[in-house]
């Protein structure tokens, strides 16, 4: 016979606890997609809430970064794909569309956000440009307290999100319902109103920012472009988005190898026509989005690269273009292809029609931030500049930003915005350090939400890389494939390409996301602590807690824990986030 002995009484008095030399704990980290989003966007956190059916606080932990989910979900050149920790295992989170799906939900459903901020703040401001640089500033102003009014010479606000970006890529209906939640948010935006360089030097205003973008066209640079009727490309896209549709027949040239020379030569075919992309560098230099380019080869529009124009003459009712061969020599520090020409080497080639698109410029001088001088202090999006007398003046958009798209535009509001809130309440000295405070992970994005102190503000800046990752519990899984029109669909009109995933969809993708470095509360540690030290509990932030009484640090929650949402330290040590950084 087998005796095996029992206990009558509870074992709890024996703390085991008290055998411990090592404490695992609850540490939330930086996703790598957070740190390389301009916007400094919390995404693990938004793919977690996806994940989960929780789209309203989705929509809202986009808002605390980002004023345009539905317009970053669609243009946003996405580099936070690029850092993706799921490339590694099989394929990159389409981050993106899921913003967009995110935003669209908000809109259908008719989400408001509950946290309303009144103006407590005495300062005056003035926002001069309502394209996303201004807005951007003003939304953020107007979260801290303060409040804004926004200038704008156009008929609607939207700078160029309203009159630069076809509405196959930007529907009228998502970028409104973007500004109408920015005005819900407390912004005033005054449009047909044209200020000058007055605005700057005005007593009425403590601050005044300038976020008005660039919408000259640069000249091209050629014999015989003077007088021969090229025509802006930049122009072009505007009188469409104005309800105009231009007769195009025959064949267009376009010159440059930007977003706007792409989307004057996409626009051409939906208008009838013909068009060919003509550009100095090579094809992998061009400046437009990769995704763009590709829809151009999908819609049988030509990219000539390698050709440099020379001269343009009006033959008959067309142009005779003559393009100089170009070749690489080398290559420039931004890692494009350094060209010189090939020899004597000649090309002429006729259009009907020729579009430049080489890029643009700010309108006026004023708009430009000033080089140097007492009281300039230039940050990685923004300038500011504090006058002797007068308001001091935030720039920023594409005056201060390296690479002239969206969300970098947001990226510079956002930016002007905390140091505009730093100067007020502490002044000029404490700018850098709050800048620094609030950077997420290892880069330059900024996070409103860590600024103000909210809960991102306790994640440790570490950013997790894929080693760090336990890919045994994740199944390889497809990205989703995006619905769009068929080729001959699309081309027929301006109706937008991409079409609308459903909530299936968008939760299946989302799931696909490792959420590094967050507790998603996926129970691991619950699961197989072999102690039963951790303990569920609603009430804590965590969703759990550990019972140090019992865990004698074993480690085994953190080994198995899917994020590395976790880690493990010697016995008393008094973690910080900074001392957690290489856990």
């Amino acid at each position: 016979m087998l005796f095996i002995s029992r206990s009558y009484i509870t074992t709890e008095a024996n703390r085991t606890g008290l055998w411990r030399f090592l404490r695992p704990r609850y540490v939330e980290k930086t996703s790598p997609c957070s740190a390389a989003c301009p916007a400094g966007e919390d995404i693990a956190r938004v793919e977690t809430l996806t994940h989960q059916a929780q789209f309203k606080e989705a929509w809202e932990t986009i808002l605390w970064e980002n004023p345009f989910p539905g317009v970053c979900g669609r243009v946003c050149f996405h580099p936070c794909e690029g850092r993706c920790n799921r490339a590694e295992h099989d394929e990159a989170v389409a981050i993106h569309r899921i913003e967009r799906f995110v935003a669209d939900t908000a809109k259908r459903n008719g989400f408001r956000r509950e946290e309303a901020v009144s103006a407590t703040r005495p300062e005056r401001i003035a926002v001069v440009g309502a394209g996303p640089a201004g807005l951007s500033f003003a939304y953020f102003m107007v979260r801290l307290g303060y409040g804004c009014h926004v200038f704008e010479s156009s008929p609607e606000p939207g700078g160029v999100l309203r009159w630069g970006i076809p509405l196959y890529r930007l529907p009228e209906e998502a970028l409104r319902h973007d500004i109408a939640h920015i005005e819900e948010a407390g912004v005033t935006i005054e449009t047909n109103r044209r200020v000058d360089a007055d605005i700057v030097t005005s007593s009425s205003y403590d601050a005044v920012f300038l976020g008005c973008g660039h919408a000259r066209s640069r000249r091209i640079g050629c014999d015989g472009e003077e007088g021969s009727g090229v025509i802006a490309g930049i122009e072009f896209l505007e009188r469409i988005r104005r309800g105009e549709r231009p007769s195009v027949p025959g064949v267009s040239l376009v010159i440059g190898g930007g977003n706007t020379a792409v989307d004057v030569a996409r626009s051409v075919v939906r208008l009838g026509g013909e068009a060919v992309i003509v550009y100095r560098r090579r094809r992998e230099d061009m400046p437009a989005f990769a995704a763009e380019i590709d829809a151009a080869d999908e819609e049988n529009i030509t990219v000539r690269t390698l050709l440099s124009p020379a001269s343009i003459q009006r033959e008959g009712v067309g142009y005779r273009m003559t393009v100089r061969r170009m070749t690489v020599v080398g290559v420039d520090d931004d890692g494009r292809g350094r060209i010189a020409p090939d020899g004597k080497q000649y090309e002429e080639i006729q259009g009907d029609r020729i579009f430049s698109a080489i890029g643009e410029e700010a309108a006026e001088d004023w708009y430009r931030p000033p080089e140097e001088g007492d009281g300039v202090r230039r940050f990685s999006q923004s300038v500011m500049a504090v006058p002797k007398t007068g308001p001091v003046v935030f720039y920023g958009g594409d005056v201060t930003t390296e690479t002239n798209s969206v969300v970098h535009a947001v990226a510079s509001g956002k930016e002007a915005a905390i140091a505009a809130d730093m100067y007020f309440r502490e002044g000029v000295d404490s700018i850098d350090g709050a800048l620094s405070r609030c950077r997420v992970g290892d880069g330059q994005s900024l996070s409103m939400e860590i600024y103000c102190g909210g809960p991102r503000s306790e994640r440790n800046p570490h950013v997790v890389v894929s080693d760090e990752i336990n890919t045994d519990y994740f199944d390889l899984a497809p990205r989703i494939t995006q619905p769009r029109l068929m080729r001959d669909e699309r081309v027929q009109g301006f109706d937008e390409i991409d079409l609308r995933l459903s909530a299936t969809m968008a939760m299946q993708e989302a799931g696909r996301c490792f959420n590094c470095g967050i507790c998603n509360q996926c129970d691991n540690c619950f699961l197989f602590c072999p102690d039963l030290a951790v303990v569920r509990d609603e009430t804590d932030p965590q969703g759990r807690y550990i019972n140090y009484d019992y865990c004698k640090g074993c480690g085994l929650c953190v080994v198995e824990c899917p994020r590395n949402a976790m880690v493990l330290i010697e016995e008393n040590d008094d973690i910080s986030c900074e001392e957690t950084e290489d856990e």
